[in-house]
């Protein structure tokens, strides 16, 4: 039988389940990664468990977020996650070195292999034909432990590329036609798999920009085939034993098919505040404050060198502050190396660390009502730290024209007159001494994982009970991200392992009076509308809903990674029976939930209006284990019961 390059993957790491699409299926995790946002929580949930050796190839620990280290909690985040790497025998990438996605695909990632990270943009590394993952913490834990990841067998996209990109337009153009197409939930419940003629034009850098945004259209993951481009790639990253070929096989069946030719793009934009509202350069005026070239989706060497050739003999407009941020150290060598970054001093650009910064609102955040030209992946409200900025996602070509004309501009006006591509380098100046592998992979014991006060105990909740009474604490709309549940701000970030102090900027965006509502009522419910909780894989989003009390959440839709956190956290996802329902609902009215238990087994329950004399049918679409996880009131207790009960978690 002919199989795509998915289900190769797949089929070579399958535990448990079978192909058919909507199966549950449970895979073997080779590598995982987590960050200092997320990564607090992972390593809680491993000291929780405490295995005498972790259950995969390799976990990799990246300082990228909070690298300047402002205050003495971001400090103690990156010294708890050492010293637990440390202690359990993780690699640790230290503060500067680069983005976990960017830095994962140079030195780890490997075609035919799988890698499951705490963070959405994990898909990464599915430029080199790898099957690279987002998920939530507490699941990465889990498969870091051994136990694999549970997941639906997707549908599988082929993305069937033509043509060539043309000069001035890049790789994020063709990302950005993709969301155009697809939208924000176009992809749900799919894995991207490029395919076609046009596979072969791309460099590895290129196809880290397609899989990277692939999460934006709320798939599981994008892929690339494994080809001559994957080995020198390796080979220039002096790990060309990690290279195997990997294609589909002549005749592989797909779910369904998208055409894109590549030669018949022109520079796009994504306006606020979503990705997929997307237009052409030409159709869009605007005069920002500020442009950043660079993040995880466009920081390799090619993205900035691409800019430069634009910059090169030009300064950057008066009016416009231009900040560059290498992906990683071995980026910033590469321009330093080759004259790049001489050309970008001279144009008046600044150069920033390799962290992931502006992306996530820690640095260059805009000013009230501001507006920014970004490179990056996500331009939701407040997602630049600026809850009422302009953000614009663009290509770096897009972004350097921008910086020298102080309008928003087509590239192609001007590019110079002997245009010649800048290649993937066929070398790369590496350098590990920045990432701290262990001398023995079983950790070292005799070291202690320090602690700082900021980082508090993780919240548990009881058993599920069978009747939940409580008050809708808020409605929300469409669209709701997860930055809209938890901000990414200067002070969430500060406070980001502290859950009792970081609940009080829950909502805090769309409901300032949220969190002491919610502390007030002792349980409550969400009402969310169509692909709640989509973007980040942040599982704040979750815990924090669960510690104020949250003990359901009923929404039209969900994006995948939210969901899987809810469930985590003991809070049931349910949705809307009937759709037009939500109009029903009373932000503070009390409801009331009976024979849960019951309800929870046939996927159907009722959510009852005492004051109306109303009741909501809704339904709870769960597999066997997430209903184990449910009853026991989330995967921390699931995981306790399992390590209690014996059974090995290597």
């Amino acid at each position: 039988m002919p199989y795509t390059v998915s289900e190769k993957i797949i089929l070579s790491h399958l535990l448990e389940g079978t192909l058919e699409r909507g199966c549950p299926i449970l895979l073997r995790i080779d590598q995982t990664l987590t960050q200092d946002l997320t990564g607090i929580l992972v390593c809680q949930f491993l000291d929780a468990v405490g295995p005498e050796r972790l259950g995969v190839e390799r976990m990799c620990v990246y300082a990228d977020h909070k690298t300047v280290e402002t205050d003495a909690e971001s400090a103690d985040d990156h010294r708890f996650l050492k010293t637990t790497a440390e202690h359990y025998g993780a690699i640790f990438s230290k503060n500067g070195n680069g983005i976990c996605h960017f830095l994962q695909c140079q030195r780890f990632a490997a075609p035919g292999k799988t890698l499951l990270g705490s963070d959405s943009h994990t898909p990464t590394s599915g430029a080199l034909g790898m099957l690279a993952i987002g998920s939530g913490g507490l699941t990465v834990a889990e498969s870091t432990l051994g136990m694999g990841f549970r997941m639906s067998m997707p549908r599988i996209m082929n993305i069937r590329l033509r043509g060539a990109l043309r000069p001035g337009c890049s790789a994020k153009d063709a990302a950005l036609e993709l969301l155009r197409r697809l939208r924000v939930s176009g992809g749900r419940g799919y894995i991207l798999e490029f395919t076609g003629e046009g596979v072969g034009g791309l460099s590895v850098s290129q196809r880290q920009t397609l899989c990277n945004m692939s999460i934006e259209t709320g798939a599981y993951t994008g892929i690339f085939p494994s080809d001559e481009n994957t080995r020198a790639f390796l080979r220039a990253q002096q790990r060309e034993e990690d290279y195997i070929p990997l294609k589909a096989d002549e005749g592989a069946v797909y779910d369904e098919e998208l055409e894109l030719d590549l030669s018949m793009l022109e520079p796009l934009v994504a306006r606020p505040s979503m990705p997929d509202n997307v237009a052409p350069v030409r159709e869009t005026e605007l005069r920002p404050d500020s442009v950043f070239i660079g993040s995880c989706t466009n920081g390799s060497f090619q993205d900035i060198a691409r800019a430069a050739q634009i910059l090169r003999g030009r300064k950057v407009h008066p009016d416009i502050d231009l900040t560059v941020g290498p992906g990683s150290r071995q980026v910033l060598r590469q321009l330093l190396d080759t004259g790049v970054l001489q050309v970008l001093l001279d144009a008046g650009a600044r150069i920033l660390e390799c962290s992931c910064g502006p992306c996530i609102g820690i640095g260059q955040v805009p000013p009230h009502q501001g507006v920014t030209v970004r490179t990056s992946n996500r331009n939701f409200p407040g997602r630049s730290g600026s809850k009422d900025a302009s953000v614009y996602l663009v290509s770096p070509e897009t972004a350097a024209a921008t910086a020298v004309t102080g309008r928003l501009t087509d590239p192609r006006e001007l590019l110079p007159e002997h245009f010649e591509p800048v290649e993937e380098p066929l070398s790369a100046p590496v350098d590990d001494s920045a990432l701290l592998r262990p001398s023995d992979p079983r950790g070292r014991r005799d070291r202690p994982i320090l602690r700082g006060p900021g980082i508090s105990e993780l919240p548990t909740r009881g058993p599920l009970r069978d009747r939940i009474e409580g008050v809708i604490g808020i409605i929300t709309g469409d669209g709701i991200t997860t930055d809209d549940i938890i901000p990414s701000t200067p002070e969430t970030n500060r406070v980001n392992a502290d859950i009792p102090r970081l609940a009080e900027h829950t909502f805090l965006y769309l409901d300032p009076g949220y969190a002491a509502r919610a502390r007030a009522a002792g349980c409550s419910a969400i009402v969310g509308g169509e692909n709640y909780g989509q973007g980040s894989s942040r599982e704040s989003a979750a815990l924090l809903p669960m510690f104020l009390g949250v003990e359901l959440v009923l929404a039209r839709s969900y994006a995948r990674i939210h969901r899987e956190n809810l469930i985590n956290y003991g809070i049931l996802p349910l949705t809307f029976a009937r759709q037009e329902d939500v109009a029903l609902l009373r932000q503070g009215e009390r409801f009331v939930l009976r024979n849960v238990l019951q309800g929870l087994e046939r996927g159907e329950l009722l959510l009852e209006l005492p004051g109306r004399d109303l009741a909501i049918p809704a339904r709870l679409d769960a597999n066997e284990y997430e209903k184990r996880v449910l009853r026991l009131g989330g995967a921390l207790n699931d995981l306790k019961q399992k390590a209690q009960g014996g059974k090995k978690t290597t």
